[in-house]
């Protein structure tokens, strides 16, 4: 089902209650039709924040004077142990964009020593070419999250003002080059605040569908984490009110039974149990976005990505799950050797 701009930004400008609602519950009753009601829970390891690319709205950002940290193996391995500790067995793991400091071969290590702790491992790190997607999926890499923030050529151009990131082309790409090694689970996402949202909604979804096409055989889903403050520091301000995001989730949800929802602990407590019943198929918890952030370092010394708003415990997520009549989801495939 293809749907027009004008059809997005009617749903997006339509306030009235009845609506919503009606959206809401279509939402609902999509989801528990293809997902039934498995919440499928991730925890985030941020491996070092080394950037060189500028983009504006990001804590790790080149231009940005924080400390810089790079996790060695034996670091990584105590923050895995830590994660694993909790139950959790889906990691995700992230750097800042700098292939001179994480280099395929230290991903590859990194993902080597996750393999010994977690099912399913995923990467959110600078874009690459086959061949390293290649190397990464053959070390045990099965998903690969690459948000392009925002389709406007325009808007992107002003937000990315150097580095790696600022070639809108290549990163537009990098979910079909990471499709063709092979890769089980593909993350597509914008990021709501950068620019105007029904054309980027369009664009997302016009962007999902031809991957379907050119690869069926990907599981994939999408994120729309809103721009948040760092260190209580606002670096762009985001527009979009939980309202619209919940309609942005429902829309999406309706277009797309098959495909999963994420949600992150960017948003507030009281939202995430809310959406939950609409839509949402894969959640964190427990979440930490800094470098080192699980044992290595001390709170007031952090330097976050972002600033958490959902700070509940794995413990406190698995709870409340049970308590909603949801199956909380920590696997859903054998740990095999990827084969290439």
């Amino acid at each position: 089902m293809n749907i027009s701009l004008k059809q997005i930004q009617n749903v997006l400008n339509d306030s009235h209650p009845k609506s919503i609602e009606d959206l809401a519950q279509e939402a609902s009753r999509v989801t528990r039709q293809y997902f039934g009601r498995a919440i499928v829970l991730y925890t985030p390891l941020y491996l070092s924040n080394f950037c060189s690319s500028y983009c504006t709205y990001c804590g790790f950002h080149s231009h940005n004077k924080i400390q810089r940290i790079k996790l060695t193996p034996v670091q990584y391995r105590q923050e895995m142990q830590v994660i694993h500790g909790q139950g959790i067995r889906n990691l995700l793991m992230l750097t800042g964009e700098s292939y001179k400091h994480t280099p395929v071969a230290y991903l590859k290590e990194a993902a080597q020593i996750a393999f010994e702790y977690f099912q399913g491992i995923a990467l959110e790190v600078h874009p690459m070419q086959v061949e390293e997607y290649r190397e990464l999926f053959a070390a045990g890499v099965d998903g690969i999250t690459v948000y392009q923030e925002t389709y406007n050529r325009q808007r992107y151009a002003q937000v990315h003002l150097s580095g790696y990131k600022k070639d809108y082309d290549f990163r537009r790409g990098t979910p079909a080059r990471a499709a063709e090694t092979g890769m089980r689970q593909i993350s597509l996402g914008i990021l709501l605040g950068l620019s105007e949202v029904a054309s980027d909604l369009l664009a997302l979804y016009e962007h999902l569908r031809e991957m379907e096409k050119d690869y069926p055989g990907v599981e994939y889903s999408v994120s729309f984490p809103r721009l948040r403050t760092v260190k209580s520091q606002e670096f762009a301000h985001c527009d979009v009110d939980d309202v619209q995001l919940t309609k942005i989730i429902a829309l999406t949800r309706i277009l797309f039974p098959r495909v999963g929802i994420n949600l992150s602990t960017r948003e507030e407590p009281k939202l995430r149990d809310q959406l939950l019943e609409i839509a949402i198929t894969r959640m964190s918890a427990g979440s930490n976005t800094s470098v080192g952030g699980y044992s290595l370092v001390p709170e007031e010394e952090q330097d976050p990505q972002f600033d958490i708003k959902d700070e509940r415990s794995v413990a406190d997520i698995i709870a409340l799950l049970k308590r909603k009549n949801f199956d909380p989801v920590f696997t859903d495939w054998r740990k095999i050797e990827n084969i290439v």
